[in-house]
C-alpha cells in the first residue's frame, strides 16, 4: 500500500510516499537515522507490520523541514539508505 504524507498549499504540493509493504520487509528502517530532521517514525500497521510514517507534527512542514537536503544535493538521503526503494517525493 501506498502512503503519502504531506500536505499541498498556494506554493505547490509537498509529499512523501512511502510504500507500507515493502517498507515491513525492512529489517533496518536506517531512514529513521538517516533523516537530520528527525521526520521518520515507526508504528504498528493493520497487519501487525512495524512501518516508518512521517510524524503528524512534521506533515504540514515538509517544505521546511526538507530544504536543507534539497539544498545541498542531498534530496534522496532518506531514500539512499533505504534497501526496499520505498520512499518517493512529490513536490
Amino acid at each position: 500500500m501506498l502512503a503519502h504524507y504531506g500536505y499541498e498549499d498556494g506554493s505547490g504540493h509537498y509529499y512523501i510516499r512511502l510504500d507500507t509493504a515493502k517498507c515491513a520487509e525492512c529489517p533496518e528502517k536506517g531512514c529513521i537515522s538517516a533523516c537530520p530532521e528527525q521526520l521518520f517514525a515507526t508504528e504498528l500497521d493493520d497487519f501487525d507490520d512495524e512501518v516508518v510514517l512521517i510524524r503528524e507534527a512534521a506533515r504540514n512542514t515538509l517544505q521546511a523541514s526538507c530544504a536543507s537536503c534539497k539544498a545541498n544535493g542531498e534530496m534522496e538521503l532518506c531514500r539512499s539508505v533505504c534497501p526496499a526503494d520505498a520512499i518517493g517525493f512529490s513536490w
